[in-house]
């Protein structure tokens, strides 16, 4: 079995958590998506006003995959959760139980600060939805993702100057 190392990813790591970005978004059938540079993940990831946390898995010391997430909270508990943006394993390491221990990696930071869920969104299509069942995620067919784009959010935004 291969040695794998699960961890909450440092500035070093930006240059591959760009690589498995752009990974994942080809894998999303999107491959030339990804406008985020390593600069962007620095800043936004590593900064004095951080806006996302990734922890990294690595296989016998390759960078293997990742989950990148930030809180929510909800109003009805009053407490935060977990959103999880993104969970990616290279197609080389699935099969390993990468993304279970990813998932429950972000299980014991939600529970360690006391949040008391964890969110995330999935594509119709993707064959992981099946992974997220069997770990106990439930599908929330009453909720649906609505979203305002940068144009459509620049026209609103006019409205309120």
């Amino acid at each position: 079995m291969p040695k794998i190392e699960i961890r909450e990813a440092v500035p070093s790591d930006a240059g591959a958590l760009l690589g498995l970005i752009k990974d994942l978004a080809a894998y999303e059938r999107q491959p030339d998506a990804v406008a985020a540079t390593e600069a962007d993940l620095l800043r936004d990831g590593f900064g004095t006003e951080r806006r996302f946390e990734a922890v990294l898995a690595a296989v016998d010391g390759r960078a293997a995959g990742f989950a990148l997430f930030f809180p929510n909270y909800s109003t009805w508990e009053g407490r935060a959760g977990l959103y999880l943006e993104d969970l990616f394993v290279a197609e080389w390491a699935r099969r390993y139980g990468v993304g279970r221990r990813l998932i429950a990696c972000l299980a014991a930071i939600a529970v360690r600060r006391g949040w008391t869920r964890l969110d995330l969104s999935v594509l119709d299509w993707n064959p992981a939805r099946g992974f997220y069942e069997r770990l106990g995620f439930a599908y929330r067919q009453e909720w649906l993702p609505y979203r305002l784009d940068r144009a459509a959010l620049r026209r609103l935004a006019a409205e309120h100057d």
